[in-house]
């Protein structure tokens, strides 16, 4: 009796868990449906206005810097030059379904990277002048803005000339490296004439900063470009990125802008050793926030007039260093536009990584020149080492059809 009770119970029990099994076995398996968001490259930029894009335009993921010796060999090649890389430009900011070559003993029109059709992809190719385009050679001396000038070493530089200088630079910013290289192969293509390619460095932003919108993180781990002045005020930009009418500059200059452009090699493995406290005292932020250290916002204000002994964000931090907020709050005269670069292994078997500095400023002196001067002898030299750059002439926009880049400067 006892044992087929016990039977009957164990038979119960298995039957209801076998219901119970069977139950979990027919009820509808959930599944998170994978969304996918489709990725946008028809957006365009208007390459015509009063100012050139790329200089005040929101960051795109990915760049180009380079630069080029003219090897043009008249004043009229010259303007050749510029009327080719601006039809280029506009050819590459819009939509275009890409010729097909039907003759197979002649090389394609186009390089095929991007398969039939050419998206703009938030493109902007950034035209600039150095002060080596302003000799002898095209008689256009007395026409050179009056601050640009060759770079020279700052205390803690090491610079190689093969990473410096150029007569024309172009910085092309996409939002995709497919972008970015089929528009330099493109102009490249077209003005093999009249440029000899000097130095090139390719940069990128973290895709997910830029997709979120926020402010992009270097490769120190810091948020870099906190301290910009606000570019949809137009006032504050006159101030500090173009020059106006109110500037003693040759009238051609109008609507451009002076370009600082820095290579600088982070020592990673050096500073991936550094306490945190020290990474944070060396920036005068904290790392996660971005915030003034004290602080629990990125764009809280440092309140130096409340720590005038830098007790809480030391004197030497980069950021106190670099915008005093005194006697004013955009103390240097510049807006940033910075990106990380990688370049492999160096001869010591160390990161060849670190940041493509590029500030757009109205003059050079006031702007990039007198920031550094502030910067030097900073704790954050222990970790850089700047090897390359320039100064360059942003030329003023196009804004009608026919126009072209560097037009102005011609007909001064």
């Amino acid at each position: 009796m006892k044992s087929s009770s016990i039977f009957k119970i164990s038979r119960r029990n298995a039957l209801k868990t076998l219901v119970a099994g069977s139950a979990l076995f027919t009820i509808p398996t959930i599944v998170a449906k994978e969304t996918y968001s489709e990725r946008k490259y028809n957006h365009k930029i208007d390459y015509k206005g009063h100012h050139q894009a790329g200089v005040i335009t929101k960051e795109q993921k990915n760049v180009s810097f380079v630069t080029f010796n003219v090897t043009a060999n008249s004043l009229d090649e010259l303007k050749d030059l510029f009327k080719i890389i601006t039809n280029r430009i506009a050819y590459l900011t819009q939509p275009q379904k890409l010729p097909v070559n039907s003759n197979d003993k002649m090389p394609p029109f186009e390089s095929g990277m991007l398969g039939e059709h050419l998206d703009p992809d938030s493109l902007t190719v950034t035209v600039s002048l150095g002060s080596s385009l302003f000799d002898s050679r095209f008689g256009l001396k007395h026409l050179k803005p009056r601050h640009l000038v060759a770079m020279t070493s700052f205390p803690n530089d090491r610079l190689d000339s093969d990473w410096c200088g150029g007569d024309i630079a172009l910085q092309i910013c996409a939002n995709s490296p497919e972008s970015v290289v089929y528009a330099l192969r493109d102009i490249l293509q077209h003005t093999s004439l009249y440029l000899a390619p000097h130095w090139k460095i390719d940069g990128f932003l973290p895709s997910r900063d830029i997709d979120h919108k926020s402010t992009p993180v270097n490769l120190f781990g810091f948020k870099d470009g906190t301290g910009n002045a606000p570019a949809d005020n137009t006032d504050l930009m006159n101030e500090l990125v173009w020059v106006t009418d109110s500037d003693k500059e040759p009238t051609w200059c109008r609507g451009g802008s002076y370009q600082a452009v820095r290579l600088i090699r982070f020592n990673l493995e050096f500073w991936d050793r550094t306490p945190l406290e020290d990474q944070e005292n060396d920036f005068g932020r904290h790392k996660v926030t971005g915030a003034p250290l004290g602080m629990k916002h990125e764009h809280d204000s440092p309140e130096y007039e409340k720590d005038p002994h830098g007790d809480r964000i030391l004197f030497n931090s980069h950021m106190r260093r670099a915008e005093p907020r005194n006697p004013e709050r955009y103390t240097a005269k510049l807006r940033r536009r910075s990106y990380s670069y990688s370049l492999g292994i160096n001869e010591s078997g160390m990161l060849d990584m670190g940041l493509i500095f590029i500030s757009y400023q109205k003059n050079l002196k006031t702007g990039f020149i007198n920031t550094q001067k502030r910067l030097n002898g900073e704790p954050l030299e222990r970790y850089i080492k700047p090897f390359g750059g320039g100064y360059y002439f942003v030329l003023p926009g196009v804004i009608n059809d026919g126009e072209y880049l560097g037009e102005v400067l011609f007909t001064t």
